[in-house]
């Protein structure tokens, strides 16, 4: 559904370039369909240009009216004046995705054409190697053929998860956040073992082929993380230990204040963004 459709990434950042690369290794998505724009940085356009055989193009000279999908990649502080460039752009037919945090399709759809199908999408870094774990929350507008359509091209940098907009908070808390709580915790068991005198290398080597295959085993036997935690901890072993020390640290309420506190953070950004618009 996606191989014939022109994709236009509007912001060049590392959030798109993310998902450029991991399109970029996909099979579902030609390089001749994708094209990426900025407003001024026509060299960083030439460096992603170079870099995935895509088509970067100034501002200025993108050809709207020839794109299927559009996706706004952008912080949200500069999502409302992209917007309000985009209102005589635009037409019905195409899909407009925003990637910008804690921007809701209500506040996007405000500034476009009465019809006009909009979706906001989070992904997560992991997009570069096609392994990102990404919220897709369609507006009232879109219908079940663009839903797929969007399903389709999220699945090109990883695993799509279509959930009610309500939820975008909670999930940007786990999954957009997600990946730091990993690299985070990944510092301090290399740091471990670094202080029990392996080389770092080894140590990291350890500790991601560890988590990888913890991973794998959760997606592949489907069974839920706890059967497969009182699989390998024996009464009074070592596992047994070293869970009752995570217990005692508050490692489970460490995670879930994690998770609760960025998806805070993303409603206030949201709500601040609301006050903004009311402003203008």
């Amino acid at each position: 559904m996606i191989t014939n459709k022109r994709i236009l990434y509007v912001g060049a950042g590392s959030m798109a370039e993310g998902m450029i690369a991991g399109m970029n290794g996909s099979d579902s998505v030609h390089n001749e369909q994708v094209y990426v724009t900025n407003r001024t940085n026509s060299e960083r356009l030439r460096e992603l240009q170079e870099r995935y055989a895509i088509t970067g193009v100034p501002q200025a000279e993108v050809d709207w009216v020839s794109m299927d999908v559009i996706i706004l990649v952008m912080k949200p502080k500069d999502i409302t004046a992209a917007l309000i460039d985009l209102q005589d752009k635009v037409q019905e037919r195409q899909l407009v995705i925003s990637v910008a945090a804690g921007f809701q399709n209500d506040q996007i759809e405000h500034y476009l054409p009465e019809n006009q199908p909009v979706v906001r999408i989070m992904p997560n870094t992991s997009s570069t190697i096609g392994e990102s774990a990404t919220a897709i929350a369609p507006g009232k507008n879109v219908s079940a053929e663009q839903l797929t359509l969007v399903t389709e091209l999220v699945k090109t940098f990883g695993e799509a998860f279509v959930i009610a907009e309500d939820q975008m908070d909670v999930f940007t808390g786990m999954a957009g956040s997600g990946p730091a709580y990993f690299y985070r915790l990944m510092e301090h068991f290399e740091e471990t073992g670094v202080a029990a005198g392996f080389d770092r290398e080894q140590a990291r080597k350890i500790g991601t082929q560890t988590m990888l295959g913890a991973a794998k085993m959760l997606l592949e036997t489907k069974e839920d993380p706890g059967s497969l935690r009182k699989k390998v901890t024996s009464p009074n072993g070592t596992t047994a230990a070293g869970l009752e020390a995570l217990n005692s640290g508050g490692a489970g309420e460490a995670m879930a204040k994690a998770i609760l506190s960025a998806a805070e953070r993303s409603n206030a950004i949201s709500e601040e963004l609301k006050k903004q618009q009311l402003t203008r």
